[in-house]
């Protein structure tokens, strides 16, 4: 996940829900440019003032809510240091954004990877429910399920997730569309989804 700042890589694991990441970046460029890409100016400024600037991501009142949330709780709990959340470990960290409201599993796991570097493998609902259609997990497989077939196999480093993450997620974009480009995949072989 892209971002300059821990915040913003926050800020984005929210705005991306439901959106796709260009737009994220518009609304992200909306932030920063009146200003607000930080703790307290955002907190400031109110959600309708929010709900407004980012508008290209799609339901912007309700990730304007939730935005404000997490950054009260972010101020509440850790005086707006992410650090200091990141200090708690994995497992109690994830607890923490899993109790603050709008805040998911693949959303609270974006924050721990990417803003926190804490190894935990992010599951895309995207290639979750396409990428391994009929392959090592079944597409309505919980998030738990999903994230604990990587977990158990890979060596939990945060590079690692991180750039496996990535690679996953550009092997979909590239290649398991509506209409799969076959021909171009490396996981052809062990795909039941390919075009016959």
């Amino acid at each position: 996940m892209a971002g300059e700042t821990p915040l913003e890589v926050c800020v984005g694991a929210i705005l991306t829900q439901n959106t796709a990441w260009t737009n994220v970046e518009k609304a992200i460029s909306n932030l920063k440019s009146a200003g607000l890409m930080d703790n307290e100016k955002m907190r400031c400024a109110g959600e309708k003032t929010i709900a407004g600037l980012i508008r290209p991501a799609g339901y912007f009142n309700i990730k304007a809510s939730r935005l404000i949330g997490f950054l009260d709780f972010l101020s509440k709990e850790f005086n707006g240091d992410l650090a200091l959340m990141e200090k708690l470990g994995l497992e109690d960290a994830r607890r923490l954004l899993l109790n603050v409201k709008g805040i998911g599993p693949e959303t609270a796991d974006s924050m721990l990877l990417y803003a926190m570097n804490l190894p935990v493998f992010v599951i895309d609902f995207v290639y979750k429910a396409d990428f391994f259609k009929n392959r090592s997990f079944k597409p309505d497989a919980a998030y738990e399920d999903a994230q604990r077939y990587f977990m158990t196999r890979l060596t939990h480093d945060t590079a690692l997730f991180n750039d496996y993450h990535a690679q996953i997620v550009e092997l979909e974009s590239a290649t398991a569309k509506d209409r799969p480009v076959c021909g171009e995949c490396p996981v052809l072989p062990y795909c039941k989804k390919k075009i016959q």
